[in-house]
């Protein structure tokens, strides 16, 4: 992977995208790691997270990662989770934060030489796209090594360099053991909330 340890980065996180592309791997991601990872490779200088949460929860399972990236360095994006009926008559839920990394990141490359993009959504080709025409390099980090493939062929085309996450499991993965400041566990019970935003 190309790196230049001048160059102003910023991470673009999808968490729902990312979570299903590491659960598909059989990966537990250590947010800190990734952060750090980034941070050693060039000048790191924001790390967005982005998800949807549902608010009329008491407790919601995403809570102490939210709260623990919101505390680790992570600038945290977050909206209330829309719920709707389907034609079915099925309860859905949909949370998609397009929009918001859309938005962040063309208000922020200008003062960025490199975005990486964690997220195989082909929505975001038209992006990196606008972003490279500013003279920003895209990475992209999502996986082909699933069945399906969580990346979207015309992204991976789009962007200048492309990150498996299967390549990057030692780097990436959670330890078998967890310390008392690793990164809190997601509950297995929200899973169908997470999924729901990638749709």
């Amino acid at each position: 992977m190309l790196f230049y340890p001048e160059e102003r980065t910023a991470l673009f996180i999808d968490g729902a995208n990312l979570y299903a592309t590491a659960r598909a791997l059989d990966i537990e991601i250590d947010y800190k790691s990734l952060r750090s990872y980034f941070a050693k490779h060039g000048r790191l200088l924001r790390s967005f997270y982005y998800t949807a949460i549902l608010e009329d929860q008491e407790y919601s399972p995403l809570r102490p990662l939210v709260d623990w990236l919101d505390y680790n360095g992570f600038t945290l994006v977050t909206k209330p989770v829309k719920e709707f009926t389907d034609d079915q008559g099925r309860r859905k839920i949909k949370g998609n934060m397009d929009i918001e990394i859309a938005v962040d990141m063309l208000n922020i490359s200008d003062q960025l030489d490199h975005v990486i993009l964690f997220s195989g959504d082909g929505d975001f080709r038209r992006l990196l796209e606008a972003v490279q025409r500013r003279g920003v390099r895209a990475t992209v980090v999502s996986s082909n090594r699933t069945q399906p493939s969580m990346i979207a062929d015309e992204l991976r085309r789009q962007a200048d360099q492309f990150m498996d996450l299967e390549e990057m499991r030692d780097i990436f993965a959670r330890p078998a053991t967890r310390t008392a400041a690793s990164v809190p566990p997601i509950d297995v019970a929200f899973e169908e909330q997470l999924e729901s935003q990638i749709m």
